[in-house]
């Protein structure tokens, strides 16, 4: 597809369609003014001339016997000669006296004339142009009882240098109007474009791996706004990939630790011939492997949520039995690391519709963060609190708790408050999307240094 820019498509669009109508607009205007002078100015002969042959009429109606003497008084007497010259026609249609001196030659045209003597209303109106190139207006009106006609003749070089002027300084405002136009229009394309640019430079920056490129804000509108977005995406991308780096450096760690156990122990049992510490080693392999196998099914977990792949095999359970499991399974694991793992006991069935399997993969995801970031000597405390609607599972712990920068962003995926503690950071953040698939949620609530409560809500069946 052609590139047009926003330019020329503001001026497609917008300023020809602006030239366009100021055109039509003077155009409008020249012929306005051209009807309204040239109509003042036929009103003008036709009055004049319509009094001086209705004066010479009633003249020649009363009788009068000087009655050419009349005409002729009329004639040479008329006192707008300097804006209009009169002219008297005989019955031949010759023209014998104009108050200018000067009789026209008998070839002289006459189209008004002609139109009054064929006109029911005995007058006649003709615009024309002289032989010398003068622009005139006529007017005839013609006395049926004579046959005789009274003429009215003006030039009309002032009325249209006067049109001209009034005409050009209407296309003098509409060219002022374009440019000005023009001017603004170019300067706010440009106040758009070039922030544009600036946006598209750092866009291209930013794909090519330059996380650090940030645009400076210069204005509180859509610019603006489209600069704080980006400025936010960039800010975005920038932590994703810290936490993807982090996230990279903390697997490779947590691979590289049972992978060296199991690397170690196995060349151990290969070269000594001892049953005891040969029986150790396969204990120490069998647990580092089952670490392995959890980390892997755990990155799994996730790679299936964020590809739409991830399926839930859902019937109808008790979770108070399966959280009960869980903590009988990791009961002896929390022992272990110096945590005293409890639950309250409770006789009540609460049903829901979920997968067993992910429900308790939730839970023991929640118990073993509980261990990890647990003091030795402290407790973590499972209650279950049922209401006609759902149920609220708890898991509190005294241990150190999360930071207040840290507690908002806890269940993103790759996040680790606490890298000294082994895990990838993404096991809260599948157990928050398992939760969620089945109509849940999962809050967190946190003291730094007191201790952490993860409540997690479902609905009953």
């Amino acid at each position: 597809m052609q590139r047009r820019s926003i330019a020329a498509r503001w001026f497609t669009n917008s300023f020809s369609i602006v030239a366009a109508l100021l055109i039509i607009i003077d155009v409008a205007a020249y012929f306005l003014l051209r009807s309204y002078y040239y109509g003042a100015v036929r009103q003008y002969i036709e009055t004049q001339a319509n009094i001086v042959a209705g004066v010479i009429g009633r003249f020649y109606e009363e009788g009068g016997t000087d009655y050419a003497d009349e005409i002729i008084n009329s004639v040479e007497q008329f006192e707008k000669k300097n804006y209009a010259e009169l002219m008297a026609i005989n019955k031949s249609g010759s023209v014998y006296l104009s108050s200018s001196g000067f009789t026209p030659a008998r070839s002289y045209d006459m189209p008004d004339y002609y139109d009054a003597q064929k006109s029911v209303s005995h007058s006649g109106y003709h615009v024309g142009t002289q032989p010398n190139g003068e622009k005139y207006m006529a007017y005839t009106v013609i006395n049926p009882a004579t046959g005789s006609g009274i003429r009215m003749v003006t030039s009309l070089n002032k009325t249209d240098n006067r049109i001209s002027s009034l005409s050009l300084g209407i296309l003098a405002a509409s060219a002022v109007v374009l440019l000005l136009l023009l001017t603004l229009g170019m300067y706010f394309i440009r106040s758009i474009v070039q922030p544009i640019r600036r946006v598209a430079a750092s866009a291209g920056k930013l794909a090519d791996g330059d996380l650090t490129v940030r645009i400076n804000k210069e204005r509180s509108d859509e610019i603006g706004e489209l600069c704080d977005v980006f400025n936010y995406m960039a800010d975005e991308l920038q932590h994703s990939e810290n936490i993807k780096n982090e996230f990279i450096s903390s697997v490779s760690h947590e691979l590289r630790t049972p992978l060296t156990a199991i690397k170690g122990w196995s060349e151990t049992i290969t070269e000594i011939d001892d049953p005891e510490t040969r029986r150790k080693g396969m204990q120490i392999i069998s647990k580092e492997t089952e670490r392995l196998s959890d980390m892997v099914e755990e990155l799994l977990d996730f790679s299936r949520i964020q590809n739409g792949h991830f399926s839930l095999q859902k019937a109808n359970l008790d979770l108070i039995a399966e959280l009960s499991d869980a903590v009988l399974m990791y009961e002896e694991r929390a022992r272990s690391e110096g945590i005293t793992l409890t639950m309250d006991e409770s006789e009540d069935v609460a049903i829901v519709y979920g997968d067993k399997n992910r429900l308790r993969q939730v839970f023991i995801n929640i118990i073993d963060n509980s261990v990890k970031y647990g003091r030795k000597g402290g407790h973590t405390h499972i209650s279950t609190k049922v209401s006609p609607s759902g149920i609220t599972v708890s898991f509190k712990d005294d241990g150190v708790g999360i930071a207040p920068d840290d507690l908002p962003k806890v269940k993103e995926k790759f996040y680790k408050a606490n890298n000294t503690v082994r895990g990838s950071g993404i096991g809260l953040a599948v157990a928050d999307e398992i939760i969620s698939i089945h109509g849940g949620r999962l809050d967190i609530r946190s003291e730094l240094g007191v201790g952490t409560e993860v409540l997690i809500y479902l609905p009953l069946r």
